[in-house]
């Protein structure tokens, strides 16, 4: 009865995915009222329609779905913030529709093998939910993007509905498909992780943000600039794998990291070497030295009180995929697109926040002497999720200042890029401690995952500083 119900409420949730067709023929204003409409439908009439049918048990109780109210605000948030590119609002739609819709059909009906991470999920809904979602996508930009033609046969002017992907058209209509079929699957693997992630965050809100990010960054790929780069592209990831080998060998002999995280450690910083070139492993390695060593620091201490980085303090494959990957699709962002110098920046910005947030939290545990939460500012014990101490605050802003420095050294960016990407590390640190104190008792969110969100929001944040400060995107 209970599968039967979850069938129930999928199809709806993949059957409203067909609105997203009408995008092609809705202005921005009237996409915006149709979405809003539903809202209002799923708050005050649906449950009353079905009597309550598609609720699951654990929301009979209170009479309300969460879920079902989230589908259509997020699908109004996504046509807002996206109202002068419609077709990516159809195509997060797409990822929200059929992406997480069948992923739980395929996952219930066909079964199969775990996850390792997620033992609630299967590899059947995960593959399900980069097929159907990264083809929907696929399909609904460029039937959306049809309006533009259709306007200029009319003699009319479409200005909400942009060229994402269309550069690609220029190399031909082979590569321009195969390139709008690599961004929706990025996207939609992208979201099909992230949904499969048992981090608190509910799907409805997780999977658009995950996936509408990536998608965006990738339709902002300019495949003449990346088919360009691609033969030095080769050559230093080649190099930047055999330096990291030989780094990687190092931290685990010093005890930094575990085999695991030697391997990923070598790959992520691989990846950086060819993407960034020796600038951005100067990055990775400024990090690596500063966060080990205040792990070290009183990690005595810090063990007695049962708050101390486990395994020894060595990092695994998890804590450097949440440390370094945003940097590393910043870094990949920053030579395919035009925007070197903004995704430079973000690059430095998420090892600052990285930094900032891990000596902050290792320092502050081993040597503050008050702790209080962010939010409230009441006293709490050290290694509470979202306390602060002001020796962690001040030793967090510092090592976020030597990694905004060493990027300037380095020539990651200017001079004046120093104090964004120090401001930016720091306000991703004190975001890491805001969402440690928000959710603290309500359901615990893996520390990882709230990492690996601080690194996006870190780099974020730098990009809005130098976009604020340039008055356009820069180049």
């Amino acid at each position: 009865m209970k599968t039967a119900g979850e069938f129930a409420r999928k199809g709806v949730h993949v059957a409203m995915g067909g609105f997203a067709f009408l995008l092609r023929w809705l202005t921005p204003a009237q996409a915006m009222a149709c979405a809003a409409a539903a809202l209002a439908f799923n708050l005050f009439v649906l449950h009353r329609v079905t009597r309550g049918s598609l609720m699951r048990d654990h929301e009979r109780g209170r009479g309300f779905s969460l879920g079902i109210v989230l589908y259509p605000a997020v699908v109004l948030a996504a046509i807002v913030a996206f109202r002068d590119r419609l077709e990516i609002a159809a195509g997060i739609w797409a990822l929200l529709a059929f992406g997480d819709g069948m992923a739980t059909v395929v996952g219930l009906v066909v079964g199969g093998p775990r996850l390792p991470w997620n033992r609630g999920k299967t590899w059947s809904g995960l593959a399900a939910f980069v097929f159907y979602g990264g083809f929907g996508a696929a399909v609904l930009i460029p039937w959306t993007q049809r309006a533009r033609l259709d306007a200029a046969a009319a003699d009319r002017v479409i200005d909400w509905i942009g060229t994402s992907f269309l550069r690609g058209q220029d190399s031909g209509a082979g590569t321009w498909m195969a390139f709008l079929l690599a961004g929706c699957a990025a996207a939609a693997l992208a979201a099909a992780f992230a949904e499969s992630l048992d981090i608190g965050v509910d799907d409805n809100v997780l999977v658009p943000l995950v996936g509408g990010a990536t998608l965006a960054a990738a339709a902002a790929v300019d495949p003449g600039r990346l088919g360009a780069e691609t033969p030095e592209l080769l050559r230093r990831l080649a190099l930047g794998l055999a330096v990291n080998a030989v780094v990687a060998v190092a931290a685990y002999r010093v005890r930094g990291v575990d085999r695991a995280g030697a391997v990923t450690g070598t790959v992520l910083g691989g990846l950086l070497w060819a993407f960034a070139g020796p600038a951005g492993f100067a990055l990775l390695l400024t990090f690596f030295v500063l966060g080990t060593a205040a792990t070290k620091l009183g990690y005595a201490k810090k063990a007695a009180l049962g708050i101390a980085q486990e395994k020894g303090g060595r990092r695994g494959a998890k804590n450097a995929i949440a440390n370094v990957s945003a940097a590393v699709a910043f870094a990949f962002l920053a030579i395919a697109t035009p925007y070197p110098t903004l995704f430079a920046l973000a690059t430095a910005a998420a090892f600052a926040t990285a930094a900032g947030d891990t000596v902050s939290s290792e320092i502050g545990q081993a040597f503050g002497r008050r702790h209080v939460l962010i939010t409230s500012l009441r006293r709490v014990p050290a290694g509470t999720d979202g306390a602060v101490s002001l020796e962690g605050t001040l030793a967090g802003l510092a090592a976020s200042t030597v990694l905004a420095v060493v990027g300037w050294l380095v020539g990651v960016y200017p001079a004046w890029g120093i104090a964004i990407v120090a401001v930016a590390g720091f306000a991703g640190n004190l975001l890491e401690s805001a969402v440690g104190a928000a959710f603290a008792g309500v359901r615990e969110i893996d520390n990882e995952a709230v990492n690996f969100a601080n690194t996006v929001a870190g780099g974020a944040i730098a990009m809005l500083l130098a976009i604020a400060a340039w008055g356009h995107l820069g180049a």
